[in-house]
């Protein structure tokens, strides 16, 4: 069960010492399934804006990584309307070496900074390369309606 010492390690480390805008934790005692918020970051059309996410850690974490889906609505490229995430830590540059606070650092900097080369949701990474503004304005009415 080395998981589940990992898990109860990174826990501690998390109550030690919270990325910014970020906290995680076990649902109930459930070590494997956790709940995280990341508040909107400062600057961003997300500020304000508290999100919760699911994540599941599989069996064999940190070999492989957790599943993390958005529970709250977000407007972005590269979280689809069921919450999924596109990020590659999530997917094939997942390492070991990785914790839930890299991780959650990871999605923050996400919403900071959009890929829309690599969009899960296409008509809006259309909208984030030709009209910012416009992008913008649709994440802030979505952050309002959803996370405030």
């Amino acid at each position: 069960m080395s998981s589940l010492k990992r898990l109860q390690n990174e826990l501690l480390d998390l109550s030690r010492d919270p990325p910014d805008n970020c906290s995680a934790g076990p649902v109930d005692d459930d070590m494997y399934q956790w709940q995280a918020t990341i508040i909107g970051p400062d600057g961003s059309p997300y500020q304000g804006g508290v999100f919760f996410l699911k994540m599941e850690f599989p069996s064999d974490y940190p070999f492989k990584p957790p599943k993390v889906v958005f529970t709250t609505r977000i407007y972005h490229p590269n979280i689809g309307r069921n919450g999924n995430i596109c990020l590659d830590v999530l997917k094939d540059q997942w390492s070991p070496a990785l914790t839930v606070s890299k991780l959650l650092l990871s999605i923050c900097s996400l919403l900071c900074d959009p890929n829309p080369k690599d969009p899960l949701v296409p008509e809006i990474a259309k909208v984030y390369l030709k009209n910012r503004r416009e992008y913008e304005r649709q994440a802030r009415k979505w952050t309002e309606k959803y996370a405030t």
